[in-house]
């Protein structure tokens, strides 16, 4: 199992478009840790292990074992990718044409880039099917799922110069505009599921706009907006090769590139091009919604699984922590095997794991949430980088939210910003309130631990509050809710 998973992490580590892997932190981990070990139930593990050899088998999934060398690229003649191509173009709603552009994007991905597409026919022995129970779903172009290859070479962790994000590069507000949200803890433009609904959904919705698969294509690049300007411009054309002298340059590359990628997928073998062996593949593994914190660490020791494949499993924790919040649903991928030694020992993990945040073995951030709009009007005297210092986003993402090219900014000038922390004279006017006796009345935010709050007041413990506040469970508190604090 550590070797597949070994195996996998090369996969994403180099098969990548263009990526920044996401933050990722790591936790002291303490040896005490080791000592845990937690088995599956024998009756339940026999189930899965004769259901993996009746239904499907590893090598079913984990193509072939060698790779053809780039001495030994075969030649395919022009007249047989075009015929290629037009069996292709039958078989689908895109209008998959073979011209010039689409040869050179072919030769990219099939001769130049041969060791970035054979992992990438791994990873998709792994994505694909998902991709396709989604597609499915909404009713659309099984082909689609090819537009995340071009997307981020199916690497969920990609994020583009602009601030793009995830398996079908999400910008913030895109995102956030089809129900992705980001916090201090969880980025889901780089869930693979939530993020392939979202992509699913919004390209669903651009097709309704055009009517033309292709013409979608390209509004999801560049923006609906755009795709209008150069129907405008080209005295009302509705065909994407029609228009596409007035579209932006990189959306001019973008449905050639996708054309490409439909055909090379499609005849990789033909061009001497096959997987590199993959990790399990999608029908084995599973997931479980978690009820309490918990951090890939634990994960690991509890379930004997490495860390990096629980990483790789779970791409949208960005600091390898499952965090707990009042009316939110946070979800953890295994394989099965590793999966039912989670559930049979479910309620001992939860308990082991709370003891270790109570004990601070592993230390966590405070839960910040970014989803939310708000509109700064510039002062005197401020930067966008100071801007950006104040709320916790960059320089780049302020001009991304506003559309602006340059710095420059003006006082007065209004600017939309999605903040990864609110001011700090913000948070301390809205959040306590002293009274004449000498207690506090503290406002629960979103993410807050009784524990998060005990450790702002010097001597004050979590059972503390909890007896002022004749509170009897730890997890029942809720944003908004006041809490009278007697700091000592």
């Amino acid at each position: 199992m550590k070797r597949t998973f070994a195996i996998l992490l090369g996969l994403f580590t180099a098969g990548q478009l263009y990526a920044d892997p996401g933050d990722s932190t790591e936790v002291a981990h303490e040896d005490s840790l080791e000592e845990w070990s937690f088995e599956d139930d024998p009756f339940a593990l026999k189930l899965d292990s004769l259901a993996n050899s009746v239904l499907f088998s590893i090598e079913d999934f984990s193509g072939l074992d060698t790779l053809t060398t780039t001495e030994d690229i075969p030649l395919v003649a022009d007249s047989i990718i075009a015929e290629r191509m037009a069996y292709l173009d039958s078989q689908t709603p895109f209008d998959l044409v073979y011209n010039e552009e689409v040869r050179r994007y072919i030769d990219l991905y099939a001769n130049r880039r041969r060791e970035q597409v054979s992992r990438m026919l791994g990873l998709a022995e792994y994505y694909f099917p998902m991709f396709e129970e989604t597609l499915d779903q909404y009713d659309m172009p099984l082909e689609m799922k090819y537009l995340a290859i071009v997307e981020s070479a199916l690497n969920p962790q990609a994020r583009s110069r602009v601030g793009a994000k995830g398996l079908w590069q999400f910008m913030y507000a895109t995102g956030r505009m089809q129900g992705l949200h980001v916090s201090s803890y969880v980025d889901e433009r780089s869930d693979p599921l939530k993020s392939t609904k979202a992509a699913c959904d919004y390209l669903t919705k651009l097709y309704d706009i055009f009517g033309d698969w292709n013409l979608a294509l390209a509004a999801y690049n560049s923006g609906p907006g755009n795709v209008n300007k150069a129907i405008r411009r080209s005295g009302g054309q509705k065909d994407y090769w029609a228009i596409r002298p007035w579209l932006p340059r990189e959306t001019a590359g973008y449905v050639p590139a996708f054309i490409a990628v439909n055909y090379v997928m499609n005849f990789a073998p033909e061009h001497g091009l096959y997987a590199t062996p993959s990790m399990l593949s999608y029908y084995q593994t599973d997931t479980i919604r978690v009820k309490h914190k918990l951090h890939f660490d634990q994960i690991s020791t509890f379930t004997g699984l490495d860390r990096e494949a629980i990483e790789i499993l779970n791409p949208s924790y960005k600091l390898g922590i499952i965090p707990e919040v009042a009316g939110q649903s946070f979800y953890l991928v295994l394989p099965i095997e590793q999966m039912g030694v989670f559930i049979n020992n479910e309620d001992s993990i939860y308990a082991l794991a709370a003891q270790q945040f109570e004990r601070e073995e592993v230390k966590e951030p405070e839960m910040q949430e970014m989803d939310e709009r708000m509109v700064h009007r510039v002062r005197s005297g401020e930067s966008l980088g100071l801007i950006g210092q104040k709320y916790g986003v960059s320089v780049r993402q302020i001009q991304n939210w506003n559309g602006l090219r340059g710095t420059t900014i003006r006082v007065g000038q209004r600017l939309v910003v999605y903040p990864r922390r609110l001011p700090q004279s913000t948070t301390t006017t809205t959040t306590t309130a002293t009274s004449s006796n000498g207690s506090v009345r503290y406002t629960v935010r979103s993410g807050d631990t009784l524990y998060d709050i005990a450790r702002k007041y010097p001597g004050v413990s979590a059972d503390n509050i909890m007896n002022w506040n004749n509170i009897r469970s730890a997890s029942s508190i809720r944003p908004g809710q006041t809490l009278v604090i007697h700091p000592q």
